[in-house]
């Protein structure tokens, strides 16, 4: 575990995340400053992949009526805006599209906004949808091939099979945005998505952001298939940021 735990991420200057944002767009890790260089420095690989995940300290996503905002302080969420930034696109379930409505865009801090990619196998996906609104970058929707859509000529129909499940493989969300040019891709929410993308062992890194509160109930953030011995636990290599209140876990969750 990093003594990376010390460093508050929140506390970053104008002129550290400018030069972050002209390193990743150069892919020079070495143009990072030392002090954020193990954090940022993975989004100057040609293709990354992130997930991200905010939760109280008992592991919670929400309450059980499915209340969320804001489990994370509002430091976190700057941070959050600083991957969408870095990122060729952020991608969602259509559960957390449904739930919280996001718009999806870099509003916190100076940064260009990335394409927005909704999961939506079954074409639930609500035509006031604030992921779908703008035109300033691309919208795409991932569904089954057939699937109508009702919405704008301007957004992108990105067909992809399901599984028996009912279900779309990580691996193929990515064949298909890699299709699209998505190179850095960032997967945003919700659990039950990002769940899926770490079981099938495709992030390079995962950010989890906690929240100092205890909500005692309500959905998990990460749900994984059982194993039956602690021998077998994923154990990635950890640096620990401060958020304002909050803690950033940087997993690396691949070499």
């Amino acid at each position: 575990m990093s003594s990376a735990a010390l460093l508050d991420a929140a506390d970053m200057s104008v002129a550290d995340w400018a030069a972050i944002r002209l390193a990743v767009r150069a892919r020079a890790a070495d143009r990072i400053a030392p002090p954020w260089r193990e954090l940022f420095a993975p989004f100057c690989q040609s293709a990354f992949v992130i997930g991200q995940l905010g939760q109280s300290l008992d592991g919670r996503i929400a309450t059980p009526t499915g209340h969320s905002h804001y489990i994370n302080g509002p430091k976190a969420i700057t941070h959050l805006h600083r991957l969408r930034a870095l990122v060729d696109a952020v991608v969602v379930g259509v559960g957390t599209v449904v739930a919280d409505d996001p718009m999806l865009t870099v509003r916190h801090i100076e940064g260009q906004n990335p394409a927005r990619v909704i999961i939506d196998p079954t074409g639930r996906l609500p035509l006031t949808a604030k992921s779908l609104t703008g035109n300033d970058s691309r919208r795409c929707i991932i569904t089954q091939p057939g699937m109508r859509l009702d919405v704008s000529k301007d957004i992108e129909i990105v067909p992809i099979r399901v599984g028996p499940d009912g279900k779309f493989a990580p691996d193929d969300v990515l064949t298909a945005l890699g299709s699209l040019g998505f190179r850095r891709i960032l997967i945003e929410g919700g659990a039950a998505t990002v769940s899926a993308f770490i079981a099938a062992d495709v992030f390079d890194r995962l950010h989890v952001m906690v929240a100092p509160l205890l909500i005692g109930s309500g959905p998990s953030g990460i749900s994984l298939p059982a194993i039956d011995k602690l021998d077998a636990a994923r154990r990635p290599h950890t640096a620990i940021y401060r958020l304002g209140d909050d803690l950033l876990f940087d997993c690396a969750l691949k070499a």
